[in-house]
């Protein structure tokens, strides 16, 4: 491009192309390609294709960064809304092959059907008591644990840590038959007590890590502060530093609620006996050699989900960090 055409606002600082800014290019250029994308989706019928096509296009010139967040977000969220389509859909056209989002003659016959055909309800209450036990157990144990290998310097602590580490290295499908084994000799197989069991010896460790690394960042002159006042160590571990650590808490329980919620293949050697199944061992009991049901299944699968997000809109508020900033003036 010749200098004429190219130059350096002296007022601004930014490089001008014919008169323009860069930004203003791509103004101009984003409009002008959502008008033609207008226009051309009013020349076709209308269709809407063409006209979201063209106004992504138009914003990939304007934000390039949004329009590709955008497209991500999309690309993340129609698989979702897909098992929604087809749990929509009646029972003679589960096998279409037609990409509507919503599609003709949408129904929730599907979705009475898994509740009154299938144990639906119970799946739900036993993985329900299972994770909330396992989550609350995992952040009892992990908190308490995490504490000691950030206070103490004791013999062994060091190799302890390494030893916990390596364990979360170690494939899951290499764990199913001792951990089978284990709970057998224990009494526990067919029990949601024996996978509780195998559950939370698999999240601890992990667990122990997250809340050791973020006792760390927190000061000790605040407990040194506390015991000073009055408090014994546990006093100022229960009203100091749990009441800091609620962010780190909070991603300790949600890591063991979504490990233990949708967990299969643990469940699937330690539970045989359908009265105590999970969730994800009904719904696949639905998927039959020569027949699956998927309108029942997908209606499961989407009625799953919703625990799920409403534990992530609870916990949303706590999930931040640097409550402790500005604690201790240094």
């Amino acid at each position: 491009m010749s200098t004429a055409a190219r130059a350096t606002s002296p007022s601004s600082g930014q490089t001008t192309y014919g008169g323009f800014t860069f930004q203003q290019l791509r103004v101009y250029g984003g409009l002008a390609v959502a008008g033609l994308s207008i226009l051309l989706a009013l020349l076709s019928g209308p269709n809407w294709l063409i006209l979201i096509v063209g106004l992504w296009l138009a914003l990939l010139v304007y934000k390039t960064f949004h329009a590709i967040l955008i497209l991500y977000s999309i690309i993340s969220v129609y698989p979702v809304l897909r098992v929604i389509s087809i749990s929509l859909r009646p029972t003679d056209g589960l096998l279409s092959r037609s990409l509507d989002l919503i599609p003709p003659g949408a129904t929730m016959f599907s979705y009475s059907q898994v509740f009154q055909e299938e144990e639906f309800l119970r799946w739900v209450w036993n993985t329900l008591a299972i994770t909330v036990t396992v989550s609350i157990i995992g952040v009892v144990v992990s908190a308490t644990g995490a504490y000691a290998f950030s206070r103490w310097r004791f013999p062994g602590r060091r190799p302890a840590l390494i030893f916990l580490l390596t364990t979360q290295m170690i494939p899951a499908g290499m764990l199913l038959i001792p951990i089978f084994v284990i709970v057998a000799q224990l009494g526990l197989s067919n029990n949601i007590a024996g996978l509780m069991l195998a559950y939370i010896t698999t999240t601890v460790p992990f667990s122990i890590w997250i809340l050791k690394g973020y006792y760390d960042t927190i000061p000790p002159d605040l407990e040194e502060a506390a015991m000073v006042d009055g408090c014994n160590r546990m006093e100022a571990f229960w009203r100091v530093i749990l009441p800091l650590s609620t962010p780190a808490l909070s991603i300790v329980f949600l890591f063991n609620f979504l490990g233990a919620w949708s967990e299969f293949l643990v469940a699937k050697v330690i539970l045989q006996n359908p009265d105590v199944w999970t969730w994800s061992l009904g719904l696949n009991s639905l998927i039959g050699t020569f027949n699956t049901d998927w309108g029942k299944y997908a209606a499961g699968s989407v009625l799953v989900t919703i625990p799920v997000l409403l534990l992530f809109v609870w916990q949303s508020k706590y999930l931040i960090s640097g409550l402790t900033l500005g604690s201790v003036k240094s």
